[in-house]
């Protein structure tokens, strides 16, 4: 039995487990969405990374990676360890056909398993839900955890899918917009810290009593 794992976010440049075959491609009727939150990674329970995820839009593409594991069963079942420790945040996995460049009438694999996060906050509470562009981007623009900052993570996605040659314009905006943020925390840090102040002092004028002559004693 062979298996294969659609990755959309970190896993297409950090997948982290040993895979067999790596091919890019896509899916149909998702788009990625920065809803759900991580708190052990690239967050904490006080301040929350946004992380991906994927929602169903009908006539949507969302380009990544699928990875092929055909070691056997003993490690099929290890890099379904390794991944569902990995992918906490997501407690549904789902079965979708993936496409490749050139063909997007017959799927070039089917049955290949994606991870996702249920969309509802009453039974999951790893989703955060929808939110401005400018509200998220403040969010990933300050988040970070014991693995890094979220910022890292967005970054390292638009470069990912710069690389593979699908670039993805949601996260091109929010990445942009995340810029904007640490340039203005950046000009804010500089203002609030100002510039170097030359002090002088100014005691005034010092009144000096007269010295008395000095007699000098011949101590010959």
């Amino acid at each position: 039995m062979v298996l294969w794992v659609f990755g959309y976010g970190s896993l297409v440049w950090n997948p982290g487990f040993d895979f067999d075959d790596r091919i890019i491609g896509f899916i149909k009727d998702y788009k990625r969405v920065f809803d759900v939150a991580c708190i052990d990674h690239r967050g904490t329970p006080e301040n929350p990374a946004r992380t991906l995820n994927l929602e169903a839009e009908k006539g949507a593409v969302c380009w990544g990676a699928a990875f092929c594991v055909s070691g056997g069963a003993e490690k099929e079942a290890e890099a379904m360890k390794y991944l569902e420790r990995r992918e906490c945040e997501y407690d549904r996995k789902i079965s979708v056909s993936f496409y490749k460049e050139g063909d997007c009438v017959i799927p070039a694999l089917t049955g290949v398993l994606v991870f996702v996060s249920t969309p509802d906050r009453n039974i999951n509470k790893y989703y955060l839900g929808p939110a401005p562009l400018d509200q998220m981007a403040r969010q990933i623009a300050t988040a970070k955890g014991p693995c890094g900052n979220n910022r890292e993570y967005l970054f390292s996605l638009e470069r990912a899918l710069f690389e593979i040659g699908h670039e993805d314009d949601y996260v091109i905006q929010l990445a942009n917009e995340v810029r904007k943020v640490l340039a203005g925390l950046k000009e804010k840090k500089i203002r609030m810290s100002g510039p170097h102040l030359l002090v002088k002092f100014n005691f005034g004028s010092v009144y000096l009593p007269a010295l008395r002559e000095a007699t000098v004693a011949d101590s010959r």
